[in-house]
């Protein structure tokens, strides 16, 4: 497993790290025991970092993961959290939202702090709510020892063009911009560079678009779109290989990207992702992929307020 620098929080977090919202049953149901040996399995493969949200589940992640890291020391992993958004509509980034929702956390998670504390989905509420609010509110929390580093998240990219020159956090999360069908994400890398932001990218599997089994019916992909990533999945099948192998690898490759967050809660897996780091990447299998996938390279989807959706055709 490779480690890297998460901007300039000093955390060298591993290439490959561990997304809980598989253990609140988000995708399918799941056993709580066997959830428990997944997270024990990724730390035993060599990943270090773990992110979770009360979000995820209904707060079911965040019990699930408390009851796997209770059983390990605090020292072998970092661990980051959320706070801001609690149901599909429901959103609350106040100062005293944020802060109990930190506190009811920490029970879950039987931890007194979490490495980094993440703004969840910001672009669904007003710029002023987050500058003006829950960011002072994460950087009193950081000056408690609560947390250690501030962050935000969001899909729009264009969120994070606009906020970041004026939201002094420590790291982001980037979803579904990163993958082998958009990597418009390097756009932005510039910018995270300037200020010395560190960066967690997320699904590189853009959220089930690339597999076989066919993209869920709430997503929201162009028909087109998955429709050209089911055909780059079944291409890897006919070559005797695993789209999710080739995507795991072409996201974890990236120097620039310091980690990358994959969800599961069945042990094999998540040992089988890690394991896959430290495989070389078939080139030509990479290649005839990317050019299945070029037609739509970087198409995605609105989400939240329309000013950080200017770029989408709405």
């Amino acid at each position: 497993m490779k480690y890297r620098a998460l901007g300039r929080t000093g955390l060298e977090v591993s290439a490959l790290s561990f997304g809980a919202s598989s253990l609140g049953s988000v995708f399918r149901p799941t056993d709580d025991g066997e959830a428990v040996r997944t997270v024990h399995a990724a730390l035993d493969s060599g990943i270090n970092y773990i992110d979770v949200s009360p979000y995820y589940g209904a707060t079911k992640a965040e019990a699930v993961l408390g009851k796997a890291i209770g059983e390990i020391s605090r020292s072998r992993f970092y661990l980051s959290t959320k706070a801001g958004r609690y149901g599909m509509d429901e959103f609350d980034f106040s100062r005293a939202k944020i802060e109990a929702s930190l506190e009811e956390s920490l029970k879950r998670l039987k931890t007194d702090y979490v490495d980094i504390l993440f703004l969840h989905d910001i672009e669904f509420v007003p710029p002023e709510i987050i500058l003006e609010e829950a960011v002072p509110a994460l950087n009193r929390l950081k000056e408690q020892g609560k947390i250690r580093f501030t962050g935000i998240c969001g899909l729009p990219l264009e969120l994070f063009e606009r906020m970041i020159p004026q939201a002094d956090v420590d790291a982001i999360i980037s979803y579904c911009h990163y993958s082998l069908n958009d990597t418009s994400l390097l756009d932005l890398l510039p910018l995270l560079a300037t200020k010395e932001i560190g960066l967690v990218n997320a699904s590189p599997l853009s959220m089930g678009l690339l597999g076989t089994r066919g993209t869920p019916d709430w997503h929201p992909a162009s028909e087109r779109l998955k429709e050209t990533c089911l055909r780059a999945a079944r291409l890897c099948v006919e070559r005797g290989e695993d789209i999710a192998k080739l995507a795991v690898q072409f996201s974890t490759s990236n120097e620039r990207v310091p980690t990358t967050l994959v969800s599961t809660a069945n042990p094999d897996n998540i040992v089988k992702n890690a394991a896959w780091t430290d495989e070389p990447i078939d080139e030509e299998l990479l290649s005839d992929v990317l050019r299945v996938l070029a037609p739509l390279r970087n198409e995605t989807w609105k989400s939240g307020l329309r000013e950080y959706n200017t770029k989408i055709d709405l």
